[in-house]
């Protein structure tokens, strides 16, 4: 391996950065039997009849692979051997022991999915010993909303909602790519036409609908009230489970709202991006404000697959527009294993521009450090 500027190998410098995990969610506190534990490894409902045991899969491997040595297991112990190593140790010590080795200094977190189900940013920063800030769910908040007051009042209320969560969260996030798609207009809807798409979606709640957002307009409205309360605005975009239409989650479908947002001073953070990585790679270059990660697909392809990935999204995206992130839910397994592949995945592409004299080793070094914790810093202003 080629040597770090400290001395020490590439692969020892990504190893040692602190991390900044810019979007994940809670952890749960319950001991899990096997198939609850199965359903949370990926986007999966659930072991099938067909696909069978979801340990059988990348992450499941990872899992085995990675956290064992955690638990005092050797590696590619065997499922049934590792869950009863996890229940004899109990959850918040599985959960200790995962999240204190993943070098994650903050979390990001997104509050918005079951939240009564998993840990509070609080609780997650007291586990993992670190520092925790929560993350707006802008439809979540538009549901507490509209169950709370009438379509007139909607808007009013919402504002005023997000503009108190402004205080003390450190983002937004929309997943309009789950509700309507990403090929959004870009321009702000008029107060009449929120209105209108307010009292019609009051309407159909009354009419014993489930209280889910799917309006256009209310999204796009939720966004750039966003936009005005100049926190940074996360974006689901690609690979997620089969409540998405992957077809409409690719980003380069957000180009004119990202136009129109360019002049804002707001960052637009793009989550995930598989399989449309190098599209996101693309947008991070040619708007100042994009940023992009390849959260959540790491853990779910494998040491390769997440090296290759991270590859391909820096043949176009500026070092300086590249973000960590795990995307974990409920199982500190995932953030232990999103974290660990992407050090090696960073490591592999790190040392392979170096050997081939198309970094300096200087350089190298610094782009870890931006990589892993300087540009979420820098992004979310979470040295001010």
């Amino acid at each position: 391996m080629p040597p770090a500027l400290d001395g020490g190998s590439i692969a020892e410098a990504v190893a040692a950065v602190s991390l900044v995990d810019h979007h994940c969610h809670g952890v749960m506190r319950e001991p899990l039997d096997r198939a609850v534990f199965e359903s949370l490894l990926c986007e999966a409902d659930a072991p099938g009849q067909w696909h069978g045991s979801l340990f059988d899969t990348q992450v499941g491997f990872s899992v085995r692979r990675l956290c064992a040595p955690v638990l005092d297991m050797a590696p590619h112990s065997e499922p049934d051997e590792y869950l009863h190593r996890r229940a004899e140790l109990g959850v918040d010590e599985v959960t200790r022991r995962l999240m204190r080795a993943t070098g994650i200094s903050e979390f990001l977190v997104d509050t918005g999915f079951l939240q009564d189900r998993v840990t509070t940013p609080e609780d997650l920063a007291v586990l993992a010993g670190a520092r925790a800030y929560e993350v707006v769910r802008l439809e979540s908040v538009a549901a507490e909303v509209i169950a709370e007051c009438s379509g007139n009042t909607f808007a009013q209320t919402c504002r005023a909602r997000l503009e108190a969560a402004a205080h003390t969260a450190i983002a937004f996030k929309s997943i309009a790519a789950y509700r309507v798609g990403l090929d959004l207009a870009p321009e702000r809807p008029s107060d009449a036409d929120v209105l209108i798409a307010a009292a019609r979606w009051e309407s159909e709640i009354a009419t014993g609908e489930p209280i889910r957002l799917n309006d256009r307009t209310l999204i796009r409205f939720l966004i750039w009230t966003a936009v005005d309360l100049g926190l940074p605005i996360q974006f689901h975009v690609g690979y997620g489970d089969a409540d998405t239409d992957l077809a409409r989650g690719d980003p380069l479908l957000l180009m004119p709202l990202l136009r129109a947002t360019a002049d804002c001073g707001v960052p637009i953070m793009l989550l995930h991006n598989y399989p449309f990585h190098r599209h996101a790679g693309y947008l991070a270059q040619v708007f100042d404000h994009v940023f992009v990660d390849v959260g959540l697909a790491v853990q779910n392809v494998g040491r390769r697959g997440a090296a290759s990935i991270l590859a391909e999204l820096l043949e176009l995206a500026p070092f300086g527009s590249v973000l960590f992130s795990t995307d974990a839910f409920g199982l500190p397994e995932l953030y232990y294993v999103a974290a660990m592949q992407f050090r090696e995945a960073l490591a592999t592409v790190v040392e392979e521009r170096v050997v081939q004299r198309d970094w300096s080793e200087s350089d190298s070094r610094r782009i870890v450090r931006m990589i892993g914790s300087q540009n979420a810093r820098r992004a979310y202003r979470l040295d001010s």
